[in-house]
């Protein structure tokens, strides 16, 4: 804007207010009348150097101006508010991308591992050939029969080192008791409750039974073959 729009955008409305403060001071007699007559007559002056057909267009422009300034401010808040709201999006997003990456690589460490375990057992022949709760429960279950589980969840050349082991703590016995120590089971394991990590029906299955002694023999010796070896040693295992 010009010197002069501005100029006369102030001088326009000075010279309405002292107008107004000389017309007031005249009608109450104050003392300061002669003043604000002079203060009105050179503001007068001052107005009159821009015609009157252009004061309004300096009021325009001077409304203009300030519409303008106010558009630019908001828009320049705008523009702050969509880049917060972008960058508070974009966090988001990488968290919910992080969070799923790192589910994903806990389910596949978790795969490979399982995928481990079960390549070693096999090198060392002692996986489950069969599950132990793919066998119907029964009342009772004979020595026979216990043996025909057994060899269908013990790796075949695993299987003689394993039975003589079972021979030797129980004879095929599912339900026997230790009397002096409480050692129960086919393998005598002490607390009998031990078991329960296999299945809850550890006392009564003997499927379960067999499964908890593999996976001992497994996890202790290395297989039931290393097993027999440190029995014959040592007379337990």
């Amino acid at each position: 804007m010009s010197r002069i729009s501005v100029r006369g955008f102030a001088v326009a409305s000075a010279t309405a207010v002292t107008a107004v403060g000389s017309v007031v001071g005249v009608a109450s007699g104050s003392t300061a009348q002669t003043n604000d007559a002079e203060a009105t007559a050179a503001d007068t002056t001052l107005l009159a150097d821009i015609p009157a057909g252009q004061q309004a267009q300096v009021q325009v422009a001077s409304l203009t101006q300030q519409a303008d300034a106010q558009a630019i401010a908001a828009d320049t808040s705008a523009k702050k508010d969509a880049e917060e709201a972008a960058r508070k999006a974009a966090a988001e997003t990488a968290i919910a991308k992080k969070a799923a990456a790192e589910k994903a690589a806990k389910a596949a460490k978790e795969a490979k591992e399982r995928a481990e375990a079960k390549a070693t057992a096999a090198s060392r022949g002692g996986t489950d050939v069969r599950d132990s709760s793919s066998f119907p429960v029964q009342g009772s279950y004979s020595v026979a029969q216990i043996q025909a589980m057994a060899r269908q969840m013990v790796a075949a050349g695993q299987y003689q080192c394993f039975s003589n082991i079972v021979d030797h703590e129980s004879s095929w016995n599912y339900r026997a008791v230790n009397p002096s120590s409480g050692a129960y089971g086919l393998f005598q394991a002490l607390p009998g409750s031990k078991m329960s990590s296999a299945g809850a029906d550890w006392q009564t299955n003997p499927a379960t039974q067999i499964k908890w002694g593999l996976n001992y023999m497994n996890e202790r010796y290395g297989s039931p073959c290393e097993a027999w070896t440190f029995w014959q040693a040592n007379h337990w295992y």
